[in-house]
């Protein structure tokens, strides 16, 4: 199925490079265990239908479906060398560190100021819901005593990695410094994991317990691939997002932006509640349609030559 350009009716300007029109929508793949230690992939046949009543697809529960799915293997000859993989463990394991929390009081937190019970942990006193406790309890004890504080929220972030092209060297050790990153950075959240190229694989599904490690090996287990479709992740994301607040929901897209197939990801990139862009300068890259995509996804760009810059990139991303 040919998909028309709809840059002309949206008022976004042409893009720069004109992508390949895809003859057949791209294929969304879940990875899930294979015999011997081995990966599997299988083809999501429902991606496209609605959700169906009470079902939410950013939710980290399980759903049920009568639909078939096709089992791809992947072949014996993908498993990633053992020597890159190690390398790569390495890099993402000491960046998952989860970070020290913050204050309490710090206004500057994530989370929602709200009015609870003293419990030793906040020294804001909210002096009007304390005076109405004092009026009932003239003695006061130390839950009469009301305090601000900021209520820590459950993050839900989607990691889109980029696939195509060749997989290898510094390619390879950014992807393991921005996962260990992210799970350093989000250890009590949900995160999510998908690879793309023209089609896309979902790593590590929304609320899954899978170290950087695991995520790493599944990455490596996959095929590099030619073309880019920077669209169809997009869409993806919003839809593993769609039970998650707005507040609480981001994106983030590591690639060269290099986009040359399927149709104009800024229509996608609208539709996100946010989006930052990692973007890999160490090859052919597209700086304008990055700064676009975050524009467009009220986000930020940082650009990164290789691992060692993904540390401070992502402090400045996740640091409003």
């Amino acid at each position: 199925m040919r998909r028309p350009s709809q840059s002309r009716s949206t008022g976004l300007s042409p893009l720069r490079r004109k992508p390949k029109t895809l003859d057949k929508d791209p294929a969304l793949f879940h990875a899930s265990s294979g015999g011997q230690g081995g990966v599997a992939f299988t083809l999501d046949r429902k991606r496209d239908r609605p959700p169906a009543e009470g079902e939410r697809l950013g939710a980290a529960g399980p759903a049920f479906t009568d639909e078939p799915a096709d089992l791809v293997s992947v072949p014996s000859g993908a498993a990633p060398d053992p020597e890159t993989l190690r390398r790569a463990q390495q890099i993402a394991a000491r960046l998952a560190i989860a970070r020290p929390k913050r204050n309490r009081t710090d206004r500057r937190g994530r989370g929602r100021l709200s009015s609870v019970r003293y419990r030793g942990g906040s020294d804001e006193i909210d002096l009007d819901a304390t005076i109405d406790n004092l009026i009932e309890h003239p003695i006061p004890t130390p839950e009469d005593i009301i305090v601000r504080e900021r209520l820590q929220t459950r993050r839900a972030v989607v990691l889109l990695v980029d696939v195509s092209g060749s997989m290898r060297g510094e390619r390879v050790r950014t992807a393991a410094a921005t996962v260990g990153a992210l799970a350093g950075e989000f250890c009590d959240d949900d995160v999510s994991v998908v690879a793309f190229w023209s089609d896309a694989a979902v790593l590590a599904p929304m609320g899954a317990s899978l170290s950087p490690s695991q995520v790493l090996e599944r990455l490596l287990r996959l095929p590099a691939r030619g073309l880019t479709n920077v669209s169809f992740p997009l869409e993806q994301a919003r839809r593993q997002l769609s039970g998650v607040a707005s507040r609480d929901a981001r994106v983030l897209l590591l690639s060269d932006c290099v986009h040359n197939a399927g149709p104009d990801p800024r229509l996608a990139a609208s539709a996100l509640p946010r989006l930052d862009v990692l973007l890999d300068t160490s090859g052919e890259h597209d700086v304008d349609l990055a700064r676009e995509l975050t524009r467009i996804g009220r986000g930020r760009l940082a650009q990164i030559a290789d691992h060692r810059a993904v540390p401070p990139a992502l402090a400045h991303i996740f640091g409003s």
